[in-house]
């Protein structure tokens, strides 16, 4: 039934949702996003109407789009009882079994990522072809349990031991359908498949390899990096469900209003690509530049309270800045500078460059680098200041004055940290167009491993 199958990847949430064609053009879907511009866009390429909306878990990582598809479409949701969802939905327990014409879909508690966790086993008779995973069991790990509280991470990873136990009893060639994926802050390994089967990960995944509850927990909680600030904030957005009642819009904003909105309190988030914000941005400008992993930077480093100002180009697509926004729960977009940088420019506002280095023009010795502890470990330039970005704010303190270079692994993280330690006061910061691996070859000398 691999051709009922119908993945919905985010490559920047690192995360898949599903449309599984039930047939007589009805579909299911499991774990979509609030961005349902995918899952319309494919339901209507494969001439479907989404009759069920599954919720394996109260996402902390985007806002679900279940409670839209039902009001748009009339989709019946399935979720968690345990979850005590505030909207209409279909409240399930373990061992429920929910007859969708023709296959059947049973619920299976697994706890461990949340408390009310529920994986969703496909039946076609009393084959079992596939299980929807969410965050328990994925390719080649499980997601984090350190999501709901640090008093709750070990009991809560000792039920994903239980819960990974309990999906290694279905059989070998049942399909493994996780939510969470490589590049999922909710703890996936890099560079791994999507999906798999439970024979595939008895056999490959080492925490399935793991002797007991103990041995387990330890082994998946120093597994942990950190996650976006923002998690924090959605389990709950999400028990209440979230509506969009008319298509976002970027509202133009003439140069005077933005430096209204500025003194109130508002901060202006500049989507171009790293060059064009080194070439020319407003003061205080926050760079998160408009890519896979813009929502995510968004959702980390700016207040979800504020008004933001957009600053784009005029090739990057409203929508794209705009429901990526909303899928992590940004609803204060107060508009855009209409013309784009060039119209703040010609209103002779006050402007900002930042300088733009490679490796082999680097003439300071005071370096910040950006990246996650997980990828700095693999090698970085000796003696460089190592604060992941989602810290540096906080730290910008611990960065001595004078000269700075930031770097990242390509540019567009330095070019937020730039503009994150120009926000806290500190000049002469520039950007590092490239990776500690091209600074090792310009330079020919040796990249630092470990911690």
């Amino acid at each position: 039934m691999d051709d009922k199958l119908i993945p919905l990847v985010d490559e920047g949430l690192g995360n898949s949702a599903y449309l599984f064609d039930l047939g007589d053009a009805r579909a299911l879907a499991i774990d979509p996003s609030l961005d349902l511009r995918a899952a319309d866009a494919a339901a209507t390429e494969h001439g479907l109407r989404i009759a069920y909306a599954a919720e394996t878990h109260l996402h902390a990582d985007f806002l679900s789009g279940a409670r839209q598809l039902a009001h748009d479409h009339g989709t019946r949701i399935l979720a968690s009882a345990a979850g005590r969802r505030t909207f209409d939905h279909i409240g399930l327990d373990d061992g429920v079994e929910v007859d969708l014409g023709g296959l059947t879909l049973r619920t299976l508690a697994t706890p461990g990522h949340t408390p009310e966790h529920l994986s969703f086993l496909l039946l076609d008779g009393d084959r079992e072809v596939g299980v929807f995973t969410g965050g328990s069991l994925i390719v080649g790990a499980a997601a984090r349990t350190d999501l709901i509280s640090p008093d709750h991470t070990e009991e809560l990873a000792r039920a994903q031991y239980n819960s990974l136990r309990r999906l290694a009893t279905l059989a070998d060639t049942t399909a493994v359908w996780p939510t969470h994926g490589a590049g999922s802050f909710c703890s996936a390994p890099p560079g791994t498949a999507r999906t798999s089967s439970i024979g595939e990960q008895k056999r490959a995944n080492p925490l399935l390899a793991a002797p007991d509850a103990d041995t387990f927990a330890r082994m998946l909680i120093d597994s942990l990096g950190s996650y976006p600030s923002y998690f924090a904030r959605l389990g709950e957005l999400n028990r209440h469900g979230q509506l969009i009642t008319s298509p976002p819009l970027l509202a133009p904003l003439d140069a005077a209003q933005v430096r209204r909105l500025l003194g109130d309190g508002a901060i202006v988030v500049d989507v171009r690509p790293a060059r064009d914000y080194a070439a020319g941005h407003i003061p205080g400008s926050v760079a998160i530049p408009l890519r896979a992993q813009y929502a995510t930077w968004l959702g980390w480093l700016i207040p979800p309270d504020v008004p933001i100002v957009i600053v784009r180009n005029p090739g990057q697509d409203p929508a794209d800045i705009l429901w990526p926004a909303l899928n992590v729960g940004y609803t204060t977009i107060a508009g855009e500078l209409h013309g784009g940088f060039a119209a703040w420019s010609a209103a002779g506002e006050q402007m900002a460059t930042t300088l733009v280095v490679h490796a082999s023009e680097m003439d300071t010795t005071n370096v910040v680098d950006v990246r996650q502890v997980s990828e700095t470990a693999t090698g970085h330039l000796p003696g460089a200041h190592l604060i992941e970005l989602g810290d540096l704010t906080e730290r910008s303190h611990s960065v001595p004055s004078g000269p700075v270079t930031v770097m990242c692994g390509h540019g567009e993280r330095a070019a937020t940290g730039a503009s994150l330690l120009e926000r806290t006061g500190h000049s002469g910061v520039s950007i590092l167009a490239g990776s500690a691996h091209d600074w090792a070859t310009a330079t020919r000398r040796t990249l630092t491993t470990g911690r």
